[in-house]
């Protein structure tokens, strides 16, 4: 990780969801944190995580708060952005086939909930070649809950890794979408994946 962790802040929309997780793991790496509610306090951050949570539930509220659009405009102005699970599902262009209903940040579409109820919910180890380029490193144990599944992906669009020849987690410049829960575990480097891409826009 750059050596300046503790010049930049990361907020966490906190909403809904499974933000604490993902507070609790930035601060581990020295990182600040801010728990967003308010549109003015996306200005104090570098980044910006959606957490996994309830889909419609978080698009409501953030509505409400007056946060659709200053998110929005975060991610078109370039600045970094994590989804994971359902911040995953708000980041695509559609969902369950409709337009309209998520922030539209980047250009692929998702089924939610595809593997079945909270009782389907299943771990697997997936390579990550973005995270470690030497073959014989550590597996990422993903955590999939209720996870949905990405059914299209535009051309704009990089695929960081798959689970059964599926896509599970997908790039779009500064922009990281995730259908799994990176919080959940020990391993933090796809928090440190992340934590580059802020640092490198904050030197840009």
């Amino acid at each position: 990780m750059a050596p300046s962790n503790t010049h930049m802040k990361i907020g966490v929309l906190a909403l809904q969801g499974a933000f604490r997780e993902h507070r609790l793991l930035l601060e581990s790496l020295g990182v600040p944190v801010k728990e967003v509610r308010l549109p003015d306090e996306l200005h104090e951050c570098n980044g910006l995580i959606l957490p996994g949570g309830e889909t419609t539930t978080q698009r409501m509220l953030a509505q409400r708060d007056g946060l659709w659009d200053p998110i929005q405009n975060m991610a078109r102005g370039g600045v970094p952005i994590l989804g994971t699970c359902a911040g995953l599902i708000l980041m695509a262009r559609r969902i369950d086939s409709l337009e309209g209903i998520s922030l539209d940040l980047m250009d692929f579409d998702v089924v939610r909930n595809a593997y079945g109820r909270q009782v389907y919910s299943f771990e697997s180890s997936i390579r990550v070649p973005v995270l470690d380029h030497e073959p014989h490193r550590a597996l990422f144990r993903a955590i999939f809950i209720r996870a949905p599944r990405i059914v299209r992906v535009g051309a704009a669009v990089t695929v960081v890794c798959t689970h059964n020849d599926e896509a599970v987690a997908l790039q779009q410049g500064n922009l990281l979408a995730l259908s799994f829960h990176p919080e959940l575990t020990n391993d933090v480097r796809f928090h440190r994946y992340f934590l580059n891409l802020v640092y490198k826009n904050m030197q840009s």
